[in-house]
């Protein structure tokens, strides 16, 4: 046999291999995310082609189980460029056409291609803050009372970030997209249970030193419903409760611009000092979006085994194993704590030994070092974890 012809085989196979884990993946949202039902009516939004096989075995499986499937394709560049020159009349439209969205559909499966996360830099911060304000009660209506999955499609720019190959890294986010999230249910009971027992929390890392109580509020596992990949556990902080200091050790990306590096100083639960290695001006006008922009809306812990290294993309590194997010802005409805704002940016702290190590204390008992658990009710959260 031609050496060409070997090439193309094991070409075809490797093709056919991630075609079946997108058909996985496809059944896994429809039956186990969002569970959808005879009757549902499923809005698919997407940007871009690349994804659209991942689309097509999502409208056969919703049909399969006679939902009604709808599908919207958005130009990033082109909705950049109308966000960019929205008056306040459009806005309005805009408002209006949410209200219509959240009214109309029963499950929203969104699936992004990363193209250029610097598009959109120049959106000025007054139209995001109009556009926020008059839409938050449909985006409130969307997130907590609908059912909804965000993913994102492998992409060469994700490659690139991660500084892996295309197809190695396509077959990593991919796998990762597919972990055992029925498995992770039955996991994380022992961790849901001690957070829910837990009154003060302390996270010590390098330029790190931080604590707070989460006494009280709700403790939320998430495992594959909402967020794919998924793997972490969140609860939030009493509002006033946070002092010290945090120093994050992955990027930070937020409205078309990637902050490093970022120190935030809190004192009653306000950050009253904010720093990065590269725009201080930028990074504090976020902060100052609102009143609730400068308390913390998250407290959250990664656990996906399968994602042990920043991208830049908090879909996933939000996930990592032996990571923690401190989500300054917003909280969600089911660990409220109060706090209320346009914003909601996670950024992510690891602790693993790789990235300088650290300690997490449930009321001044250490639960986590280096990124793993030592406490022997939690040690299989470790998975395989070095």
């Amino acid at each position: 046999m031609p050496p060409f012809i070997g090439i193309l085989c094991n070409y075809r196979k490797r093709v056919k291999k991630v075609e079946n884990e997108l058909l996985k993946l496809s059944s896994t949202i429809v039956n186990y995310s969002v569970k959808i039902k005879e009757g549902d009516r499923v809005l698919i939004s997407t940007n871009g082609l690349e994804p659209k096989f991942l689309v097509k075995a999502l409208i056969r499986d919703i049909v399969k189980v006679k939902g009604i499937p709808f599908v919207r394709i958005i130009d990033n560049e082109i909705n950049s460029l109308l966000t960019e020159l929205t008056t306040s009349k459009r806005v309005d439209e805009l408002a209006r056409h949410k209200k219509e969205e959240v009214d109309n559909y029963d499950v929203f499966i969104n699936i992004r291609y990363t193209e250029n996360e610097y598009e959109g830099k120049y959106i000025n911060s007054s139209i995001r803050k109009e556009i926020g304000s008059k839409t938050a009660k449909s985006d409130d209506i969307r997130i907590n009372k609908r059912r909804w999955v965000l993913l994102n499609y492998p992409s060469l720019i994700d490659a690139y970030k991660i500084g892996m190959p295309y197809d190695e890294y396509k077959n990593y986010s991919i796998k990762a997209m597919n972990f055992d999230y029925s498995s992770m249910e039955h996991d994380i009971l022992p961790l849901k249970k001690l957070m829910e027992q837990t009154d003060k929390v302390r996270i010590v890392s390098p330029n790190t030193d931080i604590s707070f109580s989460i006494k009280n509020i709700p403790v939320i596992p998430c495992c594959g419903t909402s967020n794919i990949p998924d793997g972490e556990i969140y609860t939030a902080p009493i509002k006033t409760s946070v002092n010290g200091k945090i120093t994050y050790n992955t990027p930070s990306p937020y409205q078309g611009n990637i902050y490093h590096n970022v120190s935030l100083t809190f004192k009653d639960g306000k950050i009253i000092e904010a720093t990065c290695d590269n725009d201080n001006e930028s990074l504090n006008a976020i902060f100052d979006t609102d009143e609730g922009s400068r308390y913390v809306g998250e407290f959250s812990l990664g656990l996906n085994p399968l994602i042990t290294k920043p991208m830049g993309d908090i879909l996933y590194d939000e996930k990592i194993i032996g990571s923690i997010h401190f989500t300054p802005g917003k909280c969600y409805d089911d660990a409220k704590n109060g706090n209320d704002s346009a914003i909601h940016w996670d950024m992510v702290l690891i602790q693993t030994e790789e990235y300088g190590g650290g300690e997490i204390y449930f009321d001044d008992v250490l639960i986590r070092k280096n990124g793993k658990f030592v406490l022997k009710e939690l040690e299989h959260l470790n998975y395989n974890l070095k």
